[in-house]
């Protein structure tokens, strides 16, 4: 293949997201296509790509109906955008959103292509009914029958129970536990108490409340079906209401509860990549630039409490190839799939002893924690999986353009114990 044999500066020129749901509340009626579809028109309008053709359109969902093949295209077949617009469907758990902006940005940077959307989208309500398998295969058997006695012999063994579908579960299918299960055991491993995520979880909600009075989400976000801001979000929420919760996943242990989780979600989100040539082209402001991006994985099967601390690996290896500490940045995005997590994840970074546990000789040191979450993250907006790497990476990449200057660091964790880091700079 031939391209410009240049490496491009790929920067963040535009973002969209629609308000994120909680599930079974407002978009319990839409699914994935519609969600994106609308994140992407409205995208498209904020900038005026009507008719546009894009290098190419690359994200895609975790929970996905077997009729959303090749989702994205239909995404962009439903949009504005000129229909030659290429686009392809990508997904790794939680990191889908990042893996998109990853691909759509490693494209540019070879001269691929020269400006593209990465996006994400997650319906927890519209999920998937799976029936019982015996009446699959019940099915199966008739269909192949060559007789009417033997199709009648199998249709006589079909039973009303085989039309009771399967509960969906969101869990490991190597361990049978869920991320919240999970990290249960994180919780315990590294001594995060109750008290320390019930507050954590409450400043979340605190700064993204404040975020909203203060204007910074107004040109983020397109209102969706009766939404104007993400409806899981508690202004009114304090730490008695949050320690009176009790534990969703051990139930008689635990200390992780729906208000220091983040809830199941629906939403979508996108953001507007480019070189930095077409950009200007164009007449497009650069928020920021993609600059470095990791991903890693780590073993959870037998160390059960390291479902989600990939991003130990990720940030590390990250961090060296740019020469950088992991204190000089201005800004931290970590998502806060659970306030565990998260404080786990910092306690790590800060300890020699607990750093050698994963191999490297010596911790990446403490961050100054007002520079964290600053609007708050996927505790209080939620967590449509696919979708929040989107929204971390327009929040930061905003920041940075509000500031002027200066680098951001973004960490995701994700299932199947992955993790991914980025580096903005403006």
């Amino acid at each position: 293949m031939l391209v410009d044999k240049q490496i491009k500066k790929v920067a963040i020129i535009g973002y969209n997201r629609i308000p994120f749901a909680r599930q079974n509340t407002n978009y319990a009626e839409v699914g994935n296509i519609d969600m994106m579809t609308t994140t992407l028109t409205g995208l498209i309008n904020r900038y005026k790509l009507q008719g546009k053709l894009l290098g190419e359109v690359a994200g895609g969902a975790v929970i996905k109906h077997s009729w959303e093949i090749n989702m994205m295209r239909e995404c962009v077949l439903g949009t504005s955008l000129d229909p030659k617009t290429p686009a392809c469907d990508i997904q790794q758990a939680c990191n889908t959103g990042i893996e998109a902006a990853i691909y759509i940005a490693n494209k540019i940077a070879l001269g691929q292509i020269a400006v593209g959307i990465a996006g994400g989208v997650d319906s927890t309500s519209n999920v998937p009914l799976v029936l019982d398998e015996t009446l699959r295969k019940i099915l199966l058997s008739i269909r192949k029958s060559k007789t009417l006695g033997s199709k009648i012999k199998h249709i006589l063994k079909i039973r009303p129970r085989h039309f009771i579908p399967v509960a969906p579960m969101n869990t490991e299918p190597r361990t049978g536990l869920s991320m919240g299960g999970h990290t249960e055991f994180t919780a315990k491993i590294y001594g995060i108490t109750r008290e320390e995520q019930d507050e954590y979880a409450f400043e979340s909600h605190k700064k993204m409340a404040k975020g909203y009075e203060n204007g910074f989400f107004d040109d983020m976000i397109s209102p969706y079906l009766g939404l104007e801001r993400d409806n899981n979000l508690r202004t009114d929420t304090n730490l008695d209401k949050l320690s009176k919760l009790k534990p969703a996943f051990d139930k008689e242990n635990g200390t992780l509860t729906a208000g220091n989780s983040s809830p199941l979600t629906d939403g979508a989100s996108c953001i507007l990549l480019a070189s930095e040539e077409w950009a200007n082209n164009n007449n497009y402001p650069i928020l920021a630039y993609i600059t470095f991006a990791e991903i890693a994985a780590i073993e959870y099967v037998e160390d059960r409490h390291n479902l989600l601390l990939a991003p130990i690996y990720a940030a590390t290896r990250m961090l060296e190839k740019a020469g950088l500490k992991l204190q000089d940045f201005d800004f931290y995005e970590i998502h806060e799939a659970f306030s565990a997590q998260v404080l786990a994840t910092l306690k790590i970074w800060e300890s020699n002893e607990l750093t050698k546990k994963f191999d490297f000789e010596k911790c990446l040191g403490p961050i100054d924690k007002t520079k964290l979450n600053v609007n708050g993250s996927s505790i209080p907006a939620g967590h449509p999986f696919a979708a929040t790497g989107g929204r971390i990476l327009a929040t930061m990449a905003k920041l940075l353009d509000e500031k002027g200057s200066g680098k951001g660091f973004i960490s995701v964790c994700a299932a199947g114990g992955l993790g991914a880091t980025v580096i903005l700079e403006k």
